[in-house]
């Protein structure tokens, strides 16, 4: 039995490579993306048109365009030219836009048993489809479709837009070549930041590389455009769209760096190069690169386990043993630095003694303006424990209350270790007595900071009262 078999067409449209949007200079094409999973496309087309009102079709548009933000003008004369139709079409050759569109018409479907039934499509479903052999007479077939096979339909149904297009109703005075610029918001391209932080073997500078890495998914390839990035966040009526499963490539270019400018309240990347980004594809491209940042290692240590006061159930508060490790440095232009820096992943890696680079953390960054620090934490320190307690607690009258506590910082390290000891405080409070000095970083913490000495250890006590 010969079965003329559509879906060997659409395994050939879904391999074909999709083109690249025509630009012929730097200038034709211009990508700004959004950190939040949307691109503005601008591109400039030369379309012919004859002299009246006629339908012109704008292919090789993604597949993930929001239609509604279709702006077209002409560049050349335009007083001459005006839109007043728009629409976007696009109907994916799959099964069911197929069998939508073959309704009422003769189709053939292969079963598991080796059946094969001809008729009329009548209906379908998830579940079924209906097939009438005769429209008048009958028989009419439900068949499963999970028993089904195949389904043979005669040919490509006349009119199916299987390619994204821009379909506009135009009118113009005159007939001839003219320019036009096209510009529209698309979903499923999206950029991000990573940083690779190397610290030196003194745990004294780190180098700082930024990669932004572009991800387009939006159902077109986009050639030699001009690329920026806008960095903020702006205000987006939530949508939903479908998304692609799968990313196509990995590609890393050494480049310029991106240069900076502010944009209203955000901060815009601009790359001095054209920048070519296939769809389905996944690539990064340099965004800086620093040397010598002076950086600082910081301990932090919060024993407090619980976040409320515990009036008389003191004796029964646990504690935290661990010690923060941070580092911190500056974003300043004596660093190589100094530019506004996209939020992003830091990954930090520090040299062993065979001078191999080792991963020891990483933490992510908010956008950080310029001459702003920048604190990553790494972890928790494996040689400085801590240790808190309520070593007494009095209950003055049922809304005051007296509590003195004890913090005990173990240092086994072969160096001392400077340790930020931060204590969390109740209602209307003070501190009474202690024996260390202290800060007060706002309305209800306190810092303590104390360099405890190698291989040893250091205590802090303080009584607090506190009035509800």
């Amino acid at each position: 039995m010969k079965v003329t078999c559509i879906l060997l067409a659409l395994l050939f449209l879904l391999v074909s490579v999709t083109p690249l949007l025509a630009a012929e200079d730097f200038n034709n094409l211009s990508l700004t993306i959004y950190n939040q999973n949307i691109a503005l496309i601008r591109e400039v087309r030369e379309v012919v048109l004859d002299a009246g009102k006629q339908i012109i079709k704008l292919k090789d548009i993604p597949s993930k365009i929001n239609p509604t933000s279709v702006q077209l003008n002409v560049l050349t004369d335009p007083d001459s030219f005006s839109v007043l139709e728009q629409y976007y079409k696009y109907e994916p050759l799959n099964s069911s836009t197929l069998l939508n569109k073959y309704l009422g018409e003769e189709i053939r479907i292969l079963t598991r048993d080796g059946n094969l039934y001809e008729g009329y499509l009548s209906n379908y479903d998830v579940n079924q489809i209906i097939l009438v052999k005769d429209k008048k007479a009958g028989p009419v077939y439900v068949i499963e479709r999970s028993d089904i096979v195949s389904i043979e339909f005669p040919q490509i149904p006349e009119g199916l837009a299987t390619e994204p297009a821009l379909v506009c109703y135009v009118e113009s005075k005159d007939a001839g070549s003219k320019l036009i610029e096209l510009s529209y918001l698309t979903q499923d391209i999206n950029w991000s930041t990573n940083y690779v932080a190397n610290i030196s073997q003194d745990e004294e500078y780190l180098s700082l590389n930024g990669w932004v890495t572009v991800e387009n998914r939006s159902g077109a390839s986009y050639e030699s455009g001009k690329l920026k990035l806008i960095a903020g966040e702006i205000n987006l009526e939530r949508e939903e769209y479908d998304r692609a499963d799968t990313l196509k490539a990995l590609v890393a270019e050494s480049a310029p760096q991106f240069e900076e400018a502010g944009l209203f309240e955000y901060h815009i990347y601009t790359l001095g190069r054209g920048v070519t980004l296939e769809d389905n594809q996944t690539k990064q491209i340099s965004l800086l690169n620093a040397q010598g940042i002076p950086i600082e290692k910081i301990f932090i240590y919060e024993g407090a386990a619980y976040r409320g006061y515990y009036y008389d159930n003191w004796r029964n508060q646990s504690y935290n043993p661990d010690v923060s490790v941070y580092i911190e440095f500056d974003n300043r232009d004596e660093y190589g630095l100094g530019i506004p820096l996209p939020k992003g992943k830091v990954r930090v890696y520090i040299a062993d003694e065979d001078d191999i680079l080792q991963f020891i953390g990483e933490d992510s960054i908010n956008h950080t303006p310029k001459d702003e620090k920048i604190r990553l934490s790494l972890g928790s320190a494996f040689d400085i424990v801590g240790e808190r307690r309520i070593v007494d607690h009095k209950k003055i009258s049922n809304t005051i209350y007296q509590d003195t506590y004890e913090i005990t910082l173990k240092n086994h390290r072969e160096e001392p270790a400077k340790i930020k000891v931060i204590e969390r405080q109740w209602g209307d409070w003070k501190v009474l007595k202690s024996n260390s000095d202290y800060t007060k970083i706002d309305a209800y913490n306190i810092e303590f900071n104390v360099e405890v000495p190698e291989n040893d250890e250091v205590k802090i006590v303080y009584t607090a009262e506190y009035r509800f």
